[in-house]
């Protein structure tokens, strides 16, 4: 190995030398300088940059000016300042940009409310023929622009995502949009959940669901996420008229309770993907729903109250469930873990999330696990204070496949996490590993002075690894310094800022990223 490895080394230096008359060596590259990279090179250099670096080196010279404005890079643009840094001072300089800069090669865009006007929309239309992603952002809207004399709507989008605001009434805008959406195939619709506060205020519908269903036939995915007024009417409304649906997203739409999970079931055959994270699904009319005659592969019913007896129910009746989240629950305990292996099929699970499941002991978990571990993709067992790092020391041979993990709780333990051992043992036995997350609080890590060897054998043996997050404290800057040296600077991250999910499995993840 070291033999062949110093012959190709030799032959790549020979390679970049060049041998000169007086017996001298050079290099062919030793008078290369950036400005005399051809302007193909130098763009595809620019393709890596965030629009806001592209701008700033566009005031370096003539030549670079142009190749920044260069259609090609300016494919996906986001205008939200918080988002990408970019502000329009105002629509005329927008206007010149749709028509100079974007034209036909632009594919995504991204509005914020004082943007969304008819001439910007009109002109969107006219002169960008391939836009087919559109995000439009009313979340801080307080009055809407006048669209009554809206004529002309992109006609080619197959991707929409409007943020909601908490206030305004959509349907002066959307009536106008109508006639023009009709081969859309992915649908966001973001409410104000993450921006409500602890008093309860009047419930506004600012966007009528039963019209808007009747001009989207063609949905595959509808994403609708912590929208307060989402109930089970609007989701009976969308599966009478979308005979395409495969996914369907209402994670923390806290006034669904499933009272419309049945028709749904029934009338959508495509169905494969049903994610109800932080809902208000009630036991009975889940336990209605004809869970053995659907082609359900992919459920999240994380946070929701359901009982034992409905859980076992649902469970062992879908015939091919692949991707399951259901942390959260006091219901979900050992005896729903052996039912389910017993009266289910479990063979085809992938992706197992059960975070803050504190009523299923170490014995039973091991148990699943001693039986299904080996094809799992995913394992997230977090928040869990019983379940230690001898006990993943212990599961992790079982998990060779797996490409996520999540393990640890962020609850200070009265017993010590050997984090040394634990990364020896996952270096040892997760090779294909791709995303780790360690959410133990700093207090609770014990480590060595030789701790950086074990986050050596991590980082040479988990060559997939792109994401590792640790929670800020002398540890995370231990390791985080250790891929840096490595040049894998982007790897390490703390749970201040990121988290680890296996929603990276689900088949539609791509058409579920939003915002």
């Amino acid at each position: 190995m070291d033999i062949s490895t110093d012959i190709w080394g030799q032959l790549a230096v020979e390679a970049s030398q060049v041998y000169l008359s007086d017996g001298t060596m050079r290099s062919p590259f030793a008078d290369t300088t950036i400005e005399k990279l051809p302007d193909k090179v130098l763009l595809h250099i620019f393709s890596y940059l965030s629009h806001r670096e592209i701008c700033r080196l566009a005031r370096i010279c003539r030549r670079w000016r142009q190749i920044a404005y260069d259609t090609r890079l300016w494919k996906n643009v986001s205008l939200r300042p918080e988002v990408s840094g970019l502000h329009v001072g105002s629509l005329e300089m927008l206007l010149s940009l749709i028509s100079v800069r974007f034209g036909p090669t632009l594919r995504y865009i991204e509005l914020p409310i004082e943007l969304i006007t008819h001439t910007v929309l009109h002109e969107l239309s006219a002169k960008c023929p391939n836009l087919t992603h559109m995000l439009l952002d009313f979340s801080t809207a307080m009055q809407l622009h006048d669209f009554s004399e809206m004529q002309a709507f992109p006609t080619k989008l197959r991707y929409m995502c409007i943020c909601l605001s908490e206030v305004i009434f959509m349907e002066g805008f959307m009536r106008k949009i109508y006639n023009f959406i009709n081969g859309l195939e992915v649908l966001h619709l973001v409410g104000t959940y993450e921006k409500c506060e602890e008093e309860e205020e009047e419930i506004y519908e600012v966007i009528n669901v039963h019209k808007l269903k009747s001009a989207t036939p063609n949905l595959r995915v509808i994403n609708l996420y912590g929208i307060n007024f989402i109930d089970d009417s609007h989701i009976d409304a969308f599966s009478s008229n979308c005979i395409q649906l495969e996914c369907l997203a209402v994670n923390f739409c806290n006034k669904v309770t499933g009272s419309t999970l049945k028709t749904l079931v029934q009338r959508s055959k495509r169905l494969t993907c049903l994610l109800m994270n932080g809902t208000s699904l009630k036991s009975e009319f889940v336990m209605q729903v004809e869970w053995d005659k659907c082609a359900l592969q992919e459920l999240d019913i994380t946070a929701t109250d359901l009982s034992s007896e409905c859980l076992v129910d649902m469970l062992s009746r879908i015939p091919n469930l692949k991707f399951l989240s259901a942390g959260q629950i006091n219901g979900f305990n050992d005896t729903v873990l052996k039912q389910w292996m017993e009266l289910g099929n479990t063979r085809s699970l992938i992706s197992l999330d059960l975070d803050s499941s504190d009523n299923i002991s170490d014995e039973g978990m091991q148990k699943f696990l001693q039986r299904h571990g080996h094809q799992l993709s995913a394992c997230c067992l977090s928040g869990m204070p019983h379940i230690t790092d001898q006990l993943w020391m212990s599961i992790l041979p079982l998990l060779g496949n797996c490409k996520i993990i999540v393990m640890g709780t962020a609850e200070k333990l009265g017993v010590n996490i050997h984090v040394d051992q634990l990364m020896d043992t996952i270096a040892s036995n997760c090779g294909n590993l791709e995303r780790l997350e360690l959410r133990w609080d700093p207090d609770n890590l014990r480590f060595s002075d030789k701790s950086q060897k074990a986050i050596d054998i991590l980082r040479v043996k988990c060559l997939k690894l792109r994401c590792m997050v640790l929670s800020d404290g002398r540890y995370y800057e231990t390791v985080k310094a250790n891929f840096e040296r490595a040049d894998r600077i982007t790897v390490v991250r703390t749970t201040t800022c990121c988290r680890v999910s296996p929603y990276h499995l689900l088949r539609n993840y791509n058409d579920l990223i939003f915002n």
